[in-house]
């Protein structure tokens, strides 16, 4: 999974395929036609309603490719932010198995080192180099 260059409706459609639901019932499900189904796999991006129904139907969390977009290619701010906020506030620093997964495929094919993971990511020294030692036989 590439989580920097997203294609929600490429996703749609692998998760389609997958679970093998039958068109005319997303169809229904979705109150239109199957050329409007085929254009949202077209489309790289999708609005937060729609998405929400394809999670639904499809049980399978597409927001959470955002989030681990978010975690990966927007680290924390090294600023403290002052005042509060009435929006909810979520850690970032919980990195998922796809995540850890990406990051040691990154550094195991030669696309990065670990220096470069740490300063592009923003993922601790101690966090990554624990991740090296616990799961090293994908890295060799």
């Amino acid at each position: 999974m590439n989580f920097k260059s997203i294609h929600i409706g490429q996703i749609i459609e692998q998760g389609v395929a997958e679970s093998k639901i039958e068109l005319q019932r997303i169809c229904n499900f979705f109150k239109c036609t199957e050329k409007e189904i085929k254009q949202m796999y077209q489309q790289e991006s999708l609005d937060t309603e729609t998405l929400l129904k394809w999670s639904k139907l499809l049980e399978y969390d597409f927001f959470r490719i955002y989030s681990q977009h978010l975690i990966i290619y927007a680290p924390p701010s090294a600023k403290q932010k002052t005042g509060k906020t009435t929006l909810p506030q979520f850690r970032k620093s919980i990195y998922t198995r796809e995540i850890i997964d990406f990051i040691l495929e990154q550094i195991s094919t030669g696309e990065m080192t670990r220096m470069g993971v740490i300063k592009e990511y923003g993922i601790p020294k101690t966090t990554l180099y624990k991740w090296l030692i616990k799961h090293k036989e994908k890295v060799e």
